[in-house]
């Protein structure tokens, strides 16, 4: 027997079980038992646990109960891990109208799944709607948590990908720019995130051709990995 083969029935094996787990236990069980098949990047067996998850959450809640909205959000997470964009769009949309129905616009769920919408669309190349989401998600995490907030910081970072990507690297350094002072006022200058930002903003720089700019951020990222190496 392959081992590849071996691996693919040791997953439908635990897939099955972990099915039959979730119609005897609660939805809480199959959650935690779907973040660690995500944990342990077994993306097809959480995509299916997830989806059990929702339908439990759906009979158990009813359709419109945020159970159902957070199941069907990893379950996309599961799903995009796999590059399963088009199939992971609907269950954030379908999680949206659900976490916007019960919460209003200004929520930190809905934030947090406009802005995982919108990192899907730039994953899938479809950057004219990335944005937008992004920009609504930025909107109401500022409104909620104020301009230096790490959660804005995040959404900031996945704007100026979003830019790099339509080849207007100028229009992402102010956000990574932003990002980073957020970032390390709120994080440390050494924290992996400031790490993150520091690189992205390197990575705009030399593509501006400014090598002058980008040479002390590049000395400060040099050190900082020195120190956690």
């Amino acid at each position: 027997m392959s081992r590849r083969f071996s691996l693919r029935v040791s997953t439908l094996v635990l897939v099955a079980a972990v099915m039959l787990s979730c119609e005897q236990q609660t939805w809480e069980s199959a959650m935690a038992a779907g973040q660690r098949a995500l944990q342990k990047g077994d993306y097809s067996a959480a995509e299916q646990i997830f989806a059990a998850a929702v339908k439990k959450a759906e009979s158990q809640y009813g359709l419109k109960d945020r159970h159902v909205a957070v199941a069907l959000s990893s379950e996309a997470q599961a799903l995009t891990a796999q590059g399963k964009y088009v199939e992971a769009e609907p269950a954030y949309l379908q999680a949206l109208k659900i976490y916007q129905d019960a919460h209003g616009e200004n929520h930190v769920d809905v934030a947090a799944t406009l802005n995982n919408l919108g990192v899907l669309h730039r994953m899938h190349g479809q950057y004219t709607d990335a944005a937008p989401l992004l920009m609504r998600a930025l909107a109401i995490k500022e409104r909620l948590h104020g301009p230096d907030h790490p959660d804005v910081a995040l959404t900031l970072h996945n704007l100026g990908l979003v830019y790099v990507s339509q080849g207007v690297p100028e229009k992402a350094e102010p956000l990574y720019r932003r990002a980073l002072t957020i970032r390390e006022t709120a994080l440390g200058e050494t924290h992996r995130d400031v790490e993150k930002s520091l690189s992205e903003l390197i990575g705009v720089l030399r593509k501006l051709h400014r090598e002058a700019d980008a040479a002390p951020l590049e000395e400060r990222l040099s050190a900082i990995r020195q120190r956690r190496s």
